[in-house]
């Protein structure tokens, strides 16, 4: 299970690596273009079954924590389908990876930050 860490509080929500790698992929091309955008997620059911966002900006720190020494196998139908999710109104909503068999949820909603508070 790997994170994303997100902004100067540093937010941190838990995903798997597969996950996180098809983020990364998204996510740097859209920063790279200098485009913000919403990203949101559903979060686990032991915190209510709810959703996540956060706005991100490229003058936002962002980093990806894996916790494997490999990296994952990309699909790239499902980075196309968040590509296009990434360029919505909506902005990137984290999808299922088609042919997966449910929703895509953060670990927990328990967001960590730097100061621990």
């Amino acid at each position: 299970m790997g994170s994303l860490i997100y902004g100067t509080a540093a937010i941190e929500v838990k995903f798997e690596d597969r996950v996180l790698a098809h983020l990364q992929v998204v996510m740097s091309a859209k920063l790279r273009r200098g485009e913000s955008f919403f990203f949101s997620w559903f979060d686990d059911p032991s915190v209510g079954d709810g959703r996540s966002a956060v706005w991100v900006d490229p003058a936002i720190p962002l980093y990806f924590r894996y916790s494997g020494s490999r990296p994952p196998t990309l699909n790239k139908l499902w980075l196309e389908e968040l590509a296009i999710a990434a360029g919505s109104n909506q902005g990137l909503v984290l999808l299922e990876e088609p042919g997966a068999d449910g929703v895509v949820r953060a670990e927990d909603n328990s967001v960590k930050r730097k100061d621990n508070s």
